[in-house]
């Protein structure tokens, strides 16, 4: 028996797609060459600008030689706008340009804006650690330097594991994603894919550092922008206009089983291959009315709690975090991670708001393990463009998955070559000693990651899987770090109990949960969302717990903060960043009041007003939907114009040196070359010498619990 309905390829449900079960199906849009040139091309393209532009900042401008302390940590001068263009590039992961459509296309309105509140917040609030480091740490390298310095080895090594794992399943999602997608659009080999993207990170992260990390940042969030505002022009301005797609979601969720059915029919066979929640057709289940066009979504909430939970793990214990705090200005440490957490929202929210809503909107055949696997934005932007839109997100994909590939880099370069070679194998070493372990460890932990990855595909782990799943592995770690830099009374000993209790008491409620759900454990099973959010709630909540009432009752310290940074030694005598001035007391405490008071406020905004005031709305109105639009547009190409300009606008000055030592350089024109800071009371001035902030401690009174 065949099945036909009367369809055409003007209106969704297209006709086109009438019995398929799958929108690429096994045939990709774009060339195996195209993979290849995107993976190698603009791996080395970048590899190559990003040299060279470190070369001519350190030759023209004012930035000085690369030292082991410079190659970790930028120089601690970094300004408001790169950090907050480094804190968004940090934090799109592929996992924000691919996992945030998949939950639009199964939650409808709810999912782009639990994932984009759910991962905000920790950004904001991160900026209350990162003035702290500023305060009390100034001349730390790593998170775990911190913890040594003042909890002692023990500690040390146990949440040295915890970055550890951060770092490698960060790296793992990048990967995971990327080569799923590359394969999905071009053909070309996961496995090779896996193995090659990384090396486009590798080459400029040895060669420049932290310094070349930034700048590559802020070129690939630009270019993120930009395929972002082209993506939400084209759905809601060029192709359709948001009553259209509020149309056809309303038209999505109406149609019954048997039209379903209908549609998604294998004439071959002479059979239907529908099932609910496998394709976009027909009521979405926990959702109000069944209906895409609702904040009453049940899995949407439990995903945004997922989310909220998971994502305290992956910023507080990411190395990579701690590493943008450090390398900021202090004067613009709080800023920075304010504005950039107010940026990134725009990247999730408006990214899916148009593609992942679209999908569901157009009813493409995009399978669930399709969505999973992160494939809704290069089958919408296929749809709308054909290979151009293909060619586009996997652009804007590869730009997310370097970023965040070499600001992890970096991290884990740091990590080993301070936390492991300095305490424990060489404490003598030298900074050039330093440097090579740096780069030595970026290229081995490329090579590794590459391998790790194909190992977790083998296993049948996808993107959406270990997004959901970080939270049980690293929430134990990330009240007793909050603690670390904020509370006198935080105990060491507990921090240890803490933080290996709750991940224990987090793998057995996780598998618990899955066996009394499910009644077996699988990889499936252990992958719904109930299960994930039982794993990742005892987590955090365990070991917040555990902490607290150990530190309060049983062991409780009387920390003195000023004390903290006495006991971290720099490499070098480099003390860039850490003059008198840029350690300015009074600063630093109006800058804490500043973040703190903003952080808690957006936080409460974006979790619980905005949620709340959508409540009454119940089912979206046509007017409502399309403010909704507005807002998502409006806020996407706010961001993108300041994440672009801003950066700029700060680094004008240093611009204009460099430009004009090339001009120089070029015409003949004999220029003096850039003067190292360190140098500049060597050329017989008599002003005051500045001292490293370290010498400042005594006069500092406030210690961030007295705040």
């Amino acid at each position: 028996m065949s099945l036909t309905l009367d369809l055409n390829n003007e209106e969704p449900p297209f006709a086109k797609y009438q019995g398929q079960d799958s929108f690429f199906g096994g045939s990709p849009p774009l060339s195996e060459g195209v993979g290849y040139l995107v993976v190698l091309g603009f791996g080395a393209l970048f590899s190559i600008l990003t040299t060279i532009i470190v070369f001519l900042n350190q030759y023209f401008g004012a930035k000085g030689e690369i030292t082991s302390e410079h190659f970790n940590t930028a120089g601690r001068m970094i300004k408001t706008g790169l950090t907050a263009s480094v804190i968004v590039s940090q934090w799109t992961w592929a996992a924000t340009l691919l996992q945030s459509s998949n939950v639009a296309w199964a939650y409808g309105v709810s999912g782009p804006f639990w994932y984009a509140s759910g991962a905000t917040i920790q950004v904001l609030l991160f900026g209350v650690l990162a003035i702290n480091l500023k305060k009390v740490a100034p001349s730390a390298h790593t998170v775990a330097e911190i913890v040594n310095a003042r909890w002692g080895r023990s500690a040390h090594l146990t949440f040295l594991f915890f970055c550890f794992c951060a770092n490698i399943i960060v790296t793992s999602m990048l990967l995971l994603g990327g080569a799923a997608t590359v394969e999905a659009l071009t053909g070309m080999d996961y496995r090779l894919a896996s193995f090659l993207i990384p090396w486009g990170v590798i080459l400029y992260t040895a060669s420049g550092g932290l310094q070349a990390t930034f700048l590559a940042s802020y070129i690939h969030t630009v270019i993120i922008f930009a395929v972002l505002i082209t993506m939400v022009f084209l759905v809601y301005i060029k192709f359709y206009s948001s009553d259209q797609i509020y149309d056809y979601l309303e038209a999505t969720v109406n149609y019954n089983t048997s039209f379903c059915e209908a549609y998604f029919f294998d004439n071959d066979k002479n059979e239907t291959f529908f099932e609910a929640g496998t394709f976009a057709c027909g009521p979405v289940s926990g959702n109000k009315d069944g209906s895409y066009l609702t904040m009453l979504s049940g899995d949407g909430l439990m995903f945004g709690i997922i989310n909220i939970v998971g994502n305290f793990g992956t910023v507080f214990v990411d190395q990579s975090y701690w590493q943008s705090a450090i390398a900021a200005k202090p004067s613009s440490a709080a800023k920075g991670y304010l504005l950039g957490g107010i940026c990134w929202f725009a990247i999730p929210f408006s990214l899916a708001t148009s593609l992942g809503l679209a999908s569901t909107a157009l009813m493409l055949p995009i399978s669930s393990s399709e969505a999973g696997s992160g494939l809704v934005p290069p089958a919408v932007a296929t749809e709308l463009l054909g290979d151009a839109g293909a060619a586009l997100i996997l652009i804007m994909l590869f730009m997310a998955i370097v970023s965040t590939g070499s600001a992890e880099s970096i991290a884990v370069s740091s990590l080993i070559a301070y936390d492991i070679y300095r305490e424990y194998i060489n404490p003598e070493a030298t900074g050039q000693q330093i440097l090579f372990v740096s780069r030595v460890v970026i290229v081995c932990f490329g090579l590794f990651m590459g391998c790790f990855s194909i190992v977790l595909f083998e296993l049948g782990l996808n993107l959406g899987w270990v997004y959901l799943f970080m939270g049980v592995v690293i929430g134990s770690a990330v009240i007793p770090l909050w603690n670390m830099m904020t509370w006198t009374k935080a105990s060491g000993t507990g921090a240890i109990i803490a933080a290996w209790s709750g991940l224990a008491l987090a793998l057995v409620g996780w598998i618990v949960a899955a066996s009394v759900q499910s009644g077996d454990i699988t990889v499936d099973t252990l992958g719904t969302n109930e299960v994930m959010l039982s794993g990742n709630l005892i987590a955090i909540l365990s070991s917040g717990f555990i902490h607290y009432v150990y530190s309060a009752f049983i062991d409780p310290q009387d920390f003195d903060f000023d004390e903290l940074d006495t006991k971290i030694t720099l490499v070098e005598e480099d003390t860039r960043g850490l003059t008198a001035e840029e350690q300015d007391p009074v600063e630093l405490r109006r800058a804490e009041r500043w973040i703190t008071r903003r952080g808690y406020v957006l936080t409460f905004v974006l979790i619980i007003l905005w949620p709340v005031l959508s409540v009454p709305a119940g089912v979206f109105t046509r007017p409502y939907f399309a403010f909704w639009v507005l807002v998502a547009i409006a806020w996407g190409f706010g961001s993108a114009i300041v994440i672009t300009v801003l950066p700029l606008a700060e680094s004008s000055e240093d611009i204009n040196k460099v430009l004009s030592g090339l001009v120089a350089a070029v015409t003949g024109i004999e220029m003096r070359q850039a003067e190292d800071p360190n140098d500049k009371l060597d050329d017989g001035e008599e002003e005051e010498e500045e001292t490293p902030a370290k010498e400042e401690a005594e006069e500092v009174v406030d210690s961030p619990a007295d705040e």
